[in-house]
């Protein structure tokens, strides 16, 4: 064997070991993705099956929201306390969306429409408040998932899984 011979065997090798490093390397990074929104599709599931959460659901759904800033400084600590915690719920769910961190099918499938009812019972206090305080950033995500799900609604509903069974998509 000549050194010619001997040095392209040798790149030859190197070459396909980089690519091999390669290939395990992009499967590592796209296994830790799968792995890191299946914990965090999980997380949120557990924290929509809470006694809290159930009752921030009730309180939102049987009262009226304020429409505005001053309006809410006149409720009773723990009711505002409720409107906050709720909406900074629904603020980092529109978060865990838009960034692609779980599926917006998991919303579609857990709250649905809720999400869109609850922001329209936010919308004219939030749209106060970006005003007022300012702060143009408030609740852009829970708008922006609201806006989301109801389009989805509207273009294409989805139907009940006891419906169309686990081949659908």
């Amino acid at each position: 064997m000549t050194s010619d011979t001997i040095s392209l065997i040798a790149n030859l090798a190197l070459t396909l070991s980089f690519i091999v490093a390669l290939v395990f390397g992009v499967a590592q990074v796209n296994a830790a993705s799968r792995d890191r929104r299946e914990r965090l599709t999980l997380e949120t599931l557990r924290s929509f099956q809470t006694r809290e959460f159930a009752e921030l659901l009730h309180y939102i759904s049987i009262h009226t929201m304020p429409s505005t800033g001053k309006g809410m400084e006149h409720l009773p600590s723990n009711e505002r306390i409720i409107i906050i915690q709720f909406g900074q719920k629904m603020e980092s769910l529109g978060m865990r969306v838009a960034e692609r961190l779980i599926d917006i099918d998991l919303v579609d499938k857990t709250l649905g429409s809720f999400v869109t009812t609850a922001w329209e019972k936010y919308k004219k206090m939030f749209l106060d408040l970006r005003e007022t305080q300012p702060d143009p950033f408030l609740g852009e995500y829970f708008q922006w998932l609201a806006e989301r799900i109801d389009e989805r609604m509207k273009k294409s509903p989805r139907k009940p899984f006891y419906e169309v069974g686990p081949h659908s998509s």
